[in-house]
């Protein structure tokens, strides 16, 4: 029986360029799903009415809903305490865009955990088209978690 040489016929250099030119792509590819954390801040933001503008039908945040429906009894803390978690939100957002646009596997990972907890959230609310944004993150962050794997496996330096 015989192995196939998958590389046969390529020199040294040309297998290194291809090599080089993969894990440029790799880079790419995280960084670009690194990209989509500012999209769910600004989406976040947009949704949660810390801009001028609220557009909750398509963006929503399960426990900023979940707060806004069950914290009457806050009182006079109520409208603080809805702020404060959403502007929470944003910067935890900001804060794993940075890290995983700098080659952290675990800003993705912690991406996929939080988003998955406010997607639970998200149905209790019966907020299936924020469901539908927030699976959509979620995937593209497995795929940049994925690439960093990748890349992280071949032995080179991320990003």
């Amino acid at each position: 029986m015989q192995t196939l040489n998958v590389g046969a016929g390529r020199t040294d250099e040309e297998y290194k360029a291809t090599e080089e030119q993969r894990r440029a792509d790799l880079r790419s590819d995280c960084r670009d799903d690194a990209n989509y954390f500012f999209w769910a801040a600004g989406l976040s933001a947009l949704g949660t009415g810390l801009l001028p503008v609220r557009l909750n039908l398509l963006v929503s945040i399960g426990t900023v809903d979940l707060l806004t429906l069950y914290g009457r009894p806050l009182g006079p803390f109520y409208p603080l305490a809805v702020f404060s978690l959403a502007a929470m939100w944003l910067l935890v957002m900001l804060g794993l865009g940075f890290a995983g646009r700098s080659g952290h596997r675990w800003a993705f990972l912690a991406g996929i955990a939080i988003y998955a907890a406010d997607m639970i959230a998200l149905i209790v609310t019966f907020s299936l088209w924020a469901f539908g944004i927030h699976a959509f993150f979620v995937f593209k962050w497995f795929q940049g978690q994925k690439a960093l794997k990748d890349l992280n496996e071949v032995g080179v330096s991320t990003i």
